[in-house]
């Protein structure tokens, strides 16, 4: 059984160590300014330019901030947003009620909007708020596979050295099938091997200055 810390990053908002996996579910340089730069910066912001309804996929739900986050600015630019992740190890419920997300984002109200996400019964939709409609799969990574239709992907995962299999030509290339046209894949990692396996794929890749504590990220378009 994995057994879960919380642990206070450098801009005060939490993240969670795993004993299993022997890491941290977000940057300890800070796990909010890290997923705002990485899925909402480098990701939301740039497909919200073009569509003002978007269908997002997200490997790697694990505490929820990346989805709370796009919550928070699918409401505050009326974007409506279809989100949904992919989680094999879902979070304890005593962990989750002790993420002070909602609180260091100064937004009381998003509390029940995260709850809910935590709460969501497999494979359902729920509405989150009016602009965010939300889907969980409880799964792997490596079985999850959807047609094109999904204008980004926020890839998540541990990194490649913790969790190897999930970097696979395998595991992306399902992101890429998933993706429409111009869809985006948006990932903390710039390792040589994970790139040069996206551009294998088809993908064509940019590389981005990365959040503190990280040189560089990366963002893989299908065109």
């Amino acid at each position: 059984m994995d057994i879960f810390a919380l642990v206070e990053t450098r801009d005060g908002s939490h993240t969670v160590e795993s004993q299993q996996f022997g890491a941290t579910y977000h940057s300890r340089y800070g796990a909010i300014q890290e997923s705002r730069h990485v899925f909402i910066e480098a990701g939301l912001f740039c497909q919200t330019i073009l569509k003002k309804e978007l269908a997002v996929l997200e490997m790697g739900f694990g505490t929820g901030l990346n989805a709370l986050l796009s919550a928070v600015e699918a409401e505050r630019f009326s974007c409506r947003i279809h989100y949904e992740t992919v989680e094999a190890y879902p979070l304890p419920p005593e962990i989750v009620v002790r993420l002070n997300y909602p609180e260091q984002l100064a937004l009381p109200e998003s509390r029940a909007w995260f709850q809910a996400m935590h709460d969501a019964p497999h494979d359902m939709w729920v509405s989150i708020h009016p602009h965010f409609r939300f889907r969980k799969h409880i799964g792997r990574m490596e079985d999850f596979v959807a047609p094109p239709s999904f204008d980004l992907a926020y890839f998540d995962a541990f990194a490649p050295e913790t969790q190897p299999e999930l970097w696979t030509e395998n595991v992306l290339g399902r992101v890429y099938e998933a993706l429409l046209p111009g869809g985006a894949l948006v990932t903390y990692c710039a390792k040589g091997a994970v790139k040069r396996t996206l551009k294998a794929l088809g993908f064509v890749l940019e590389a981005l200055p990365g959040p503190p504590g990280k040189r560089e990220m990366t963002r893989a378009v299908k065109k």
